[in-house]
């Protein structure tokens, strides 16, 4: 490409470093993110994985490279045919019926579309050419209609993890299966043989359907090629899944590496109290009765809100789940929400648009000139550092701080006053839209915003309302003791009042 994109760096999980990230078509990224077995609601853990690498897809978009970004749907696994049998339905139809939920809620959450999104049962054709491959070239082998990867065959296997073959121990993962079939324990199932009445494919080995792994290493390749410039998903996925990806793919197609780049995100952990009533974290479980669905915490939470709390920590470490932390989210995304409302009402006021009429002049001084001038460049810096979210949260929040302090102040001349806001709207959006945050109206959000506070806190609107109304007549009789108490009542419930000459309105804090 003829533009000299922005160089950045990607802390690689093979490599176990941060490596300057070098696709292998200049300006072109192929993006592959393992996604989630669709027989059930997706947990917090899943919006987090989703999220992040929306993230990724809007930076690198954002800084011009052109992403093909592929996530996979697994539609034929082994839990979606227990829950389908339990339910007494189709399993493709279950499938089918919780890749909408997921769609709701990522779309919920902002995540904008990946360029494909295929499902496992879309390529069965595919899977069963790539066994044949791996039978020929004597990487697997078939017994009673299962077909086994011979890992020992694979001279790197663990290369991912970084374990050692011999070291390991049968059984370590829920997904490797204990079978005399097998010549190695750790040998695992590329096609398995379906029993009588259960959902298969014809092949040559019978009956089946795909083993779980081997789905990835053929929609990643069939969609980008052999190799791809970025494979993602949870930590979870490191062993086994992305290590026999390799194991496989490399196999199949000759080609090494399978993936440039490794990107794996965090596992998140639940804030909670011991028996004795001690604050204790631990990690997320259905077993342990600590389970968030997306759409638990969506009911309580801002989309917005929930975004910002995820960006609060580096991707690749990991976050506590904690209603604390989602309320300071909550706190944080209102406060820039707000700056946004003030910019608008400011520049309204002085005349212009914040959208369609920009001012004149076109001169910055002060503080904000040196805080707008090189903002996108430094923000993009902090960005291309191994997606240092927090670094991008604390430059937006400096710029919010800017227009609230700019929109409090009468110092400056109108016109140096008006392209200053007008430039740090600008470019508290564009920056808040990488991070897929600030993308709602104002007005909008910060109601969004508000209702939500209310249900939390178990609040009637109206009874505010007749506070805030009770306030604007004891100033009215100039009862000022019993306007200051009403108004004290009210900072105690976080509500914040504003007094203007169309009014008085309120908002929490």
């Amino acid at each position: 490409m003829s533009k000299q994109l922005r160089k950045l760096t990607i802390f690689d999980s093979q490599e176990q470093t941060k490596r300057p990230f070098e696709p292998q078509e200049p300006g072109k990224v192929k993006m592959y993110v393992c996604g989630v077995t669709v027989y059930d609601l997706t947990h917090i853990g899943h919006a987090r994985v989703f999220v992040f690498f929306d993230v990724v897809q809007r930076f690198l978009r954002h800084l011009g490279y052109d992403v093909n970004f592929v996530r996979n749907h697994t539609d034929v696994d082994d839990k979606i045919l227990k829950r389908a049998a339990e339910q007494g339905v189709d399993p493709l139809e279950l499938a089918s019926q919780f890749i909408e939920e997921l769609d709701k809620d990522m779309g919920a959450l902002g995540c904008q579309r990946p360029t494909a999104e295929p499902k496992v049962s879309d390529h069965i054709d595919d899977i069963i050419a790539m066994n044949e491959k791996l039978l020929a070239k004597g990487f697997a082998y078939e017994v009673d209609g299962d077909v086994y990867y011979r890992v020992r065959k694979f001279d790197d296997y663990g290369k991912l993890s970084h374990r050692k073959l011999e070291d390991m121990e049968a059984g370590r993962s829920g997904r490797v299966e204990e079978t005399e079939k097998k010549e190695h324990p750790f040998d695992f199932a590329l096609w398995k043989r379906s029993k009588e009445d259960e959902i298969g494919w014809d092949s040559p080995w019978g009956k089946g359907r795909p083993g779980w792994h081997i789905e990835c290493s053929v929609m990643s390749t069939h969609y980008l090629g052999d190799t791809l410039d970025i494979h993602g998903g949870g930590r979870d996925l490191i062993f086994p899944h992305h290590e026999n990806e390799i194991a496989q793919s490399e196999a199949a197609t000759g080609t090494s590496p399978f993936a440039r780049y490794w990107m794996h995100v965090g596992m998140v952990n639940v804030a909670e109290k011991n028996d004795d009533g001690e604050a204790i974290v631990r990690k997320m479980s259905k077993s342990l009765g600590n389970f968030w669905t997306t759409r638990d915490v969506l009911q309580g939470y801002h989309p917005e809100a929930i975004r910002y709390f995820m960006h609060t920590t580096l991707y690749r470490n990991p976050i506590t789940y904690a209603m604390d932390n989602l309320e300071e989210a909550t706190r944080r995304v209102t406060y820039l929400y707000t700056a946004l409302q003030r910019a608008d009402e400011t520049l309204a006021q002085i005349g212009h648009d914040a959208a369609d009429n920009p001012p004149a002049g076109k001169k910055l001084v002060g503080g904000v000139k040196e805080l707008v001038e090189g903002f996108m460049d430094r923000f993009d810096e902090a960005m291309a550092d191994d997606f240092n979210t927090p670094k991008g949260l604390a430059l937006i929040g400096e710029l919010a701080k800017t227009i609230n302090e700019t929109t409090q102040s009468s110092d400056d001349a109108t016109s140096v006053v008006a392209w200053g806001l007008y430039r740090m709207r600008q470019l508290l959006v564009e920056a808040g839209g990488v991070l897929g945050i600030l993308e709602r109206d104002p007005g909008e959000a910060l109601a969004e915003l508000r209702d939500l506070r209310l249900k939390a806190m178990d609040l009637d609107e109206a009874a505010i309302d007749e506070k805030v109304a009770a306030r604007d007549q004891a100033r009215a009789d100039k009862d000022w003791e019993r306007a200051d108490a009403l108004r004290d009542e009210l900072a105690d419930l976080g509500v914040e009042i504003m007094d203007s000459p169309e009014g008085t309105t309120w908002r929490f804090k």
